[in-house]
């Protein structure tokens, strides 16, 4: 009996390393290192030059499988963390996997199933028609805020997630972040978006709704905490994309969205936002292109126009923004090159907050006039 259960242990070890004792699997450790030097012309009245990691693509590792069960039906994990490649430190809030910790069931008739802390349907399929959330520029394209999520800021918890099969070019994903309390809106996030793609041509609508969620929000089990743009009574994005891909894969798109945030008191990026708001609102209009000079040099550049309305505190107040992002880079392999890009923000705002300041994500810090350019230099290494 002991020789048996001895040999039954061995076995199940020996599956573990090997992966075929039971079912073909797989594990992979992946990850990417994206650290550079940024100048930034105003933040708080003064030149700066700084470190900074993971502008393009954030700096992370992390670890992926999947087992065949058989019949069309696979296992899968995936557990992802950001980090800050100058100081060593944790992102997301200082979360060992913030970037994502979920698992899940894929079948190939049927789409894939995951639960757990994960991107949500905004950022799936309606991100990758922006600069910021298709990787050719990132922080530097994020619109102003970061308000419709396009530079994936933040990342809801306890999420179920269905991806639907490609069927005739359509692709649907829905996503729902419990609140994980008695009061089952209190603090829950939930979105869906459909894809269609034929060809180079590829289109994208989403939609998306917070109630109660943001790192003041007072239950913090629930989906949005301490990463969350806003912190309001409630959020919801509306958003659209257009793209067209070219066999060398350069690309050229427009990508449209619409923020509504109601009763806010707190933003990630604003330190001073004032008291007794009902409602921002945001509208963001971009255009965005990748052109490859040669297949290891490339172009990419992104003109965004960004409206505001604020209403509360001293009635209502119109804003506007206009962004713009360059960047130029050099491909040593698949895996290594380096970059240098470019962001200048105009803000047209006169409310009294810090929603006036001009802030291009990785700067510095908002600037003390209307007018902020970020330039930087960096070296991007992927495993």
């Amino acid at each position: 009996m002991r020789k048996s259960y001895h040999a039954a242990a061995l076995a199940a070890i020996a599956s573990v390393f090997t992966g075929t004792a039971f079912a073909q699997s797989s594990v992979t450790l992946y990850g990417a290192m994206d650290m550079g030097v940024n100048y930034t012309s105003n933040a708080g009245g003064h030149h700066a030059f700084a470190m900074v990691s993971g502008d393009t693509w954030e700096s992370s590792f992390g670890m992926k499988g999947t087992e065949d069960l058989g019949a069309g039906l696979s296992a899968l994990f995936t557990i992802e963390s950001g980090f800050n490649g100058a100081n060593g430190q944790s992102n997301e809030g200082g979360r060992l996997f913030g970037r994502g910790a979920y698992v899940g069931l894929a079948s190939q008739a049927a789409g894939t199933l995951t639960l757990g802390r994960q991107t949500e349907a905004t950022q799936d399929m309606w991100s990758p028609f922006t600069a910021a959330g298709f990787g050719s520029i990132g922080d530097f394209a994020a619109h102003p805020f970061d308000n419709d999520n396009a530079d994936w800021t933040f990342r809801p918890n306890n999420v179920v997630k269905y991806l639907s099969p490609v069927l005739a070019g359509f692709q649907m994903e829905a996503t729902y972040g419990f609140s994980n309390s008695s009061n089952f809106a209190d603090n829950r996030n939930y979105s869906a978006a459909l894809s269609y793609t034929i060809g180079g041509f590829s289109a994208a609508a989403a939609y998306m709704k917070t109630n109660s969620g943001g790192p003041e929000a007072p239950n913090q089990a629930g989906a949005m905490t301490s990463d969350a743009v806003f912190t309001a009574q409630s959020q919801q994005n509306i958003d659209a994309g257009i793209k067209w891909t070219f066999a060398d894969t350069s690309s050229v798109a427009f990508a449209y969205s619409h923020t509504d945030v109601y009763n806010p008191i707190g933003n990630a990026f604003i330190s001073n936002v004032g008291t007794g708001w009902n409602s921002w609102k945001f509208n963001n209009f971009e255009l965005n292109g990748q052109y490859f000079l040669s297949p290891d040099t490339y172009l990419a550049g992104s003109a965004a126009y960004t409206n505001g309305h604020f209403h509360g505190i001293a009635g209502d107040t119109t804003s506007n923004w206009i962004h713009t992002a360059l960047t130029a880079g050099y491909l040593f392999s698949k895996r290594t090159s380096v970059y240098v890009q470019g962001a200048w923000q105009h803000a047209n705002s006169d409310t009294g907050t810090g929603l006036d300041q001009p802030f291009i994500i990785g700067s510095s810090g908002p600037s003390s006039s209307k007018n902020q350019f970020v330039g930087r230099i960096a070296l991007l290494q992927k495993f």
